[in-house]
């Protein structure tokens, strides 16, 4: 049987040491000849501007195997078929596209669902201060099934030159990165929804503007989303606002400006949860009671 194998590499020449000892600078081609000296029995080298043959071998030992695109089998010229395509082993996993999210199946036979063991769509609407970002992360982190937290002030602050605050005066511009950032949550909720990890959204949406606010929220993520309102009094709202720092502090003007436009949801026909007296467990703990029935019997928004 014939094998066609290279003989080893020689060790790394270091700078300032000559040859390693045993190795000779053509050790590695056994059959090449000293430079400018031609093997007794070979054809003259091929002109300059031609390709040259098969390289020469010493008498007796066996040549390198072709390379896989030489022609084979005497057929001179003709192309060989196509390699197969290599295996993919990159670790690529195929992710199912995220569509609308449709509404989480009633639970048969038992009067109340299971939240922890459902994948859900849930949107936490409130006014800034009433706890949305603290109540949706501490529910997402204690289920039992994969929960992402999708805040809508984090994705619109991934603008960094250019950010559009709507405290230095409500515009087109301002205007656009909102709508942008609602329609880039909905992109990452239906992928994780659509992977099997449940998603809590949290956004002041506004009852007086259904087309861009809840209508918006429902296009963009699916008609499964579970809309629930945390509206705590005025005064704790004024409490809670008056700890935060940077541009997600607002006057307590626009506060209560923001808080008196939230009381539209009475009468919506949305769950509600006034948290005044609630801390962020106990608030979660309401909303996971909530979620169960709006999942065992469906609400029409």
């Amino acid at each position: 049987m014939q094998h066609a194998v290279g003989s080893p590499l020689p060790p790394p020449h270091q700078p300032g040491h000559g040859p390693a000892t045993g190795w000779s600078p053509a050790a590695h081609h056994p059959s090449a000849p000293p430079p400018g000296a031609v093997p007794q029995g070979s054809p003259p080298p091929p002109a300059p501007g031609f390709a040259g043959g098969p390289a020469p071998h010493a008498q007796g030992q066996m040549p390198h195997a072709p390379m896989p695109h030489a022609p084979v089998g005497g057929q001179q010229g003709a192309a060989g078929p196509p390699p197969p395509p290599m295996p993919d082993t990159t670790g690529h996993v195929q992710l199912p596209p995220g569509g609308p999210v449709a509404m989480p199946s009633p639970p048969q036979g038992a009067a109340r669902a299971d939240t922890g063991a459902t994948t859900l769509a849930v949107l936490l609407i409130g006014p800034a201060g009433a706890g949305k970002t603290s109540v949706a992360k501490l529910w997402a982190e204690h289920r039992r099934v994969p929960t992402a937290h999708i805040s809508l002030d984090d994705v619109r602050e991934w603008v960094r030159s250019g950010f559009a605050d709507p405290q230095s005066g409500w515009n087109d511009h301002s205007e656009a990165q909102y709508r942008l950032a609602r329609r880039t949550c909905g992109f990452a909720a239906r992928n994780f929804l659509a992977n099997g990890i449940s998603c809590i959204l949290d956004d002041a949406v506004f009852p007086d503007r259904p087309v861009v606010g809840l209508g918006g929220w429902k296009r963009h993520v699916g008609p499964g989303l579970l809309p629930v309102v945390l509206l705590p009094g005025l005064e704790i709202v004024l409490e809670r606002n008056a700890l935060r720092s940077g541009n997600r502090r607002l006057t307590d003007e626009e506060v209560a400006r923001i808080h008196g436009r939230m009381a539209g949801w009475y009468g919506s026909g949305l769950p509600i949860i006034d948290n005044s007296q609630l801390d962020v467990p106990a608030t979660a703990r309401v909303l996971d009671d909530v979620l169960a029935r709006a999942i065992a019997s469906p609400p029409k928004w």
